[in-house]
């Protein structure tokens, strides 16, 4: 819904919205509401997040006076979620509030509400997340350490790209695609690990036997990553936890049965950023697919990945209560449940589609994607709903990342909902956010960047010397 302005008040906070998704008219966007709220907020508060090698990534905000208590709350709360998912780490600092900062801590215990974020962050770096309360003296100072990853072409690179439904392999020499092929997998349903290992190992040889020989190998992978260890990824999701230690080892036990070869491993979000980056010359790009959940990447504008975790399915985009939960995080309003196949699935009831429970989200995808596509108003609705709900979360997403070209990609990216979802957006940055469309461009890459360009920056990982 767009037009006249939509003045709004939530937990005391006025905010005001031009254009609301049409299929959801309980939407509160968070970045909206949050840049109202600082609007009179006038109280120092700092959290800091430290991750591995020491890096720590400090956010400096404000509060509001105590007769907003619950809203402060409400906005602390958030707040350190999306720095928790954006940025990653096992130790969350606060300074400011020590009674905001004492609800916070009691959040993140065993049996408090974000308990799931805190067992995420044990499986990430594999210690307990402590969320430490400090005196201005001892909070830490930021520690940002960018890594320079990809942008190499020469010699003989095997670029793999592991996904959810398929996996892509291609043959590079000296930059130039020689050989490409997707093969159907299944690794999602797989708990012996040996199943993911053979696919990986198959997809390399089939490579190697294009090229007079292996110089490096690039690997763009589901999941968050220490070196080339994947710590939680979707693609082992079924592998019981005692069986751990060999998806720790599996790319590198891979690359092994092709000989010395060096391998780099990166998230797939990042790597997507990173083929922005090489195809557009230009920095300080987002890609962001939105397929079996809401995959994001991000590099400088120097091409440089910052080492966050940029697990934004799980961030906060929606501060109304009554949103749609997350089954697997057990919160409501986080970014999985608008930008994937789960959001077309709960926009189907209000455009008055009816789906088969009985559908998988990707089937439920198809059945709308069809209907979109022989010009079914309802169904488009429902992309135009999810570009409205892009916009807004833009709004939010630029507080922490500075964009200038966000990449859209995926399935629910795709045919003409992946065009309205574009164009609806834009022209909601353009009503709402001026200053933002003014520096940000939001496009989809052509066929030929989906298909090929993630595996053939994955290539371009490894520094061959």
């Amino acid at each position: 819904m767009s037009g006249k302005e939509h003045s709004m008040n939530y937990l005391g906070i006025e905010y005001s919205v031009k254009n609301m998704p049409a299929l959801d008219a309980g939407f509160i966007p968070f970045g909206v509401w949050a840049k109202a709220y600082l609007q009179e907020a006038d109280r120092p508060f700092k959290i800091a997040v430290e991750r591995d090698h020491g890096k720590i990534t400090v956010y400096e905000t404000r509060l509001r006076g105590e007769a907003f208590a619950a809203a402060n709350e409400r906005f602390a709360e958030r707040l350190v979620k999306m720095l928790l998912w954006s940025a990653g780490g096992f130790r969350i600092y606060l300074q400011g509030d020590d009674m905001i900062a004492a609800h916070i801590q009691d959040a993140y215990r065993p049996g408090g509400a974000r308990e799931f974020d805190a067992g995420f962050a044990f499986d990430m770096f594999e210690r307990p997340l402590e969320v430490v309360i400090c005196s201005a003296d001892a909070f830490p100072a930021a520690n940002e350490q960018p890594i320079r990853v990809g942008g190499h072409t020469n010699g003989c690179r095997i670029g793999f790209d592991a996904g959810g439904s398929d996996r892509k392999v291609s043959a590079v020499i000296d930059g130039e695609t020689v050989y490409s092929e997707e093969v159907v997998w299944h690794p999602k349903t797989s708990a012996d690990p040996q199943y993911q290992f053979d696919g990986i190992v198959a997809a390399f040889k089939t490579a190697a036997s294009k090229m007079p020989r292996v110089d490096g190998i690039g690997v763009s992978s589901a999941g968050t990553f220490v070196g080339n260890a994947p710590m939680v990824s979707s693609l082992f999701i079924k592998v019981p936890r005692e069986r751990r230690e060999e998806v720790k080892t599996i790319y590198d036990r891979a690359a092994k049965e092709i000989g010395d070869v060096p391998i780099v491993v990166a998230n797939d979000g990042d790597v997507t950023a990173l083929a922005g980056y090489m195809s557009l010359g230009a920095g300080c790009v987002m890609g962001l697919a939105m397929g079996t959940s809401e995959a994001v990447g991000y590099v400088d504008q120097d091409g440089n990945i910052l080492g966050w975790f940029n697990e934004l399915a799980f961030a906060p985009v929606d501060l109304n209560e009554h949103a749609m939960r997350d089954e697997w995080s057990g919160d409501i309003g986080v970014g999985c449940k608008y930008f994937s196949q789960d959001a077309v699935s709960k926009l189907a009831p209000a455009a008055g589609i009816a789906l088969a429970e009985s559908l998988t989200p990707a089937e439920k995808l198809k059945e709308v994607q069809k209907l979109a596509e022989s010009g079914n108003p309802y169904a488009l609705a429902i992309f135009d709903s999810i570009g409205v709900y892009l916009a807004h979360t833009l709004s939010l997403y630029e507080m922490f990342y500075d964009i200038r070209d966000l990449l859209v990609l995926g399935r629910v990216a795709s045919g003409i909902g992946g065009d309205h979802i574009v164009a609806e957006c834009r022209r909601v940055l353009n009503e709402e956010y001026p200053a933002l469309a003014a520096k940000l461009r939001v496009q989809l890459p052509d066929e030929n960047f989906r298909r090929v360009g993630q595996s053939m920056a994955a290539a371009s990982l490894p520094d061959i010397r």
